[in-house]
């Protein structure tokens, strides 16, 4: 079995996942939405009109102190996906006293995993100079990624350089939820090549071994790496298994104690379908993870 079922089923999942915006839309609006605020400017020479993009989901309360933020990083097998899917992860966030910010990226063919680090990267500096315009706190900002995302949320947490070649001083990141992520070693994986079609992966990460290695978050782990929350699929793909679990214990090796969770039955695509439900058990360790506050 293939670890991501996005090239298996990318309609039906689309599909699902835009019947649960539409609903959500009507049912769950304690929130207030600014959509397609560009992170990158059309000036840039990196600049892809419509996809570097993100939508802010601000509570609509007051509050005391700033809200906590959420960087959300969708999946879709390196070459599909959108922010425009997961309205739903937004503003349940947002109905639960956090700011979140869901980004897209440009995507494969036309760029290469280390591009769309870029601007995930860049999505995160916009974030950190800009969110407290919407009542978050720029101190308390965090990463969730679900797939191909949580491989991107994981890298951006760990590869400090990153931010350094967009101006940051220090890494942003103050922890991260993955939510049955892939590509945590992309340089394992492309070197076995053990699953038939397993070439179509040298299209988002190219053929250099070398690129494979700096863009899996396994290989930038170091004891200053911050706080992880890993949620894993019971039934998800063996590969996000056994990678996540290795990551897991690549992680305690260096003194670290990240929460680490499988849910029994869950397969991958209900891994994310789950953040529709805002008691749902991922919810339920990120609020106090990154200090939200009951919103009254």
């Amino acid at each position: 079995m293939r670890f991501l079922v996005f090239r298996l089923l990318p309609a039906l999942f689309a599909t699902i996942l835009l019947l649960a915006a539409a609903t959500e839309y009507s049912v769950a609006r304690p929130s207030r939405r600014t959509a397609n605020v560009p992170y990158v400017p059309a000036t840039d020479s990196a600049f892809s009109a419509g996809r570097q993009l993100l939508d802010v989901y601000a509570p609509k309360a007051r509050a005391a102190r700033p809200y906590p933020v959420v960087v959300f990083i969708h999946g879709g097998n390196w070459n599909s996906g959108s922010k425009a899917l997961y309205s739903f992860v937004g503003r349940r966030l947002a109905k639960q006293g956090v700011v979140a910010v869901v980004i897209s990226y440009r995507l494969a063919p036309a760029v290469r995993v280390p591009q769309m680090a870029d601007d995930c990267a860049r999505a995160v500096v916009w974030a950190r100079r800009h969110i407290a315009e919407y009542g978050g706190d720029p101190a308390r900002l965090f990463l969730m990624g679900h797939s191909a995302g949580g491989g991107l949320a994981a890298l951006l947490a760990t590869d400090d350089a990153r931010f350094r070649r967009w101006g940051e001083a220090t890494n942003p990141v103050r922890g991260v939820v993955l939510d049955d992520a892939a590509g945590l070693d992309m340089y394992d994986y492309l070197k076995k090549l053990a699953y038939p079609g397993d070439e179509e992966f040298l299209v988002p990460f190219g053929p250099d071994p070398a690129v494979w290695r700096q863009v899996s978050a396994r290989y930038h782990l170091t004891p200053q790496t911050p706080p992880f929350l890993l949620f894993v699929g019971g039934e998800t793909y063996p590969s996000i298994s056994s990678s996540s679990a290795e990551f897991r214990k690549a992680l305690v090796d260096l003194g670290h104690a990240p929460y680490y969770q499988v849910l029994p039955g869950k397969k991958h695509i209900p891994m994310v379908l789950q953040l529709y439900w805002q008691h749902n058990i991922i919810y339920q360790k990120l609020l106090p993870f990154v200090g939200a506050e009951v919103v009254k």
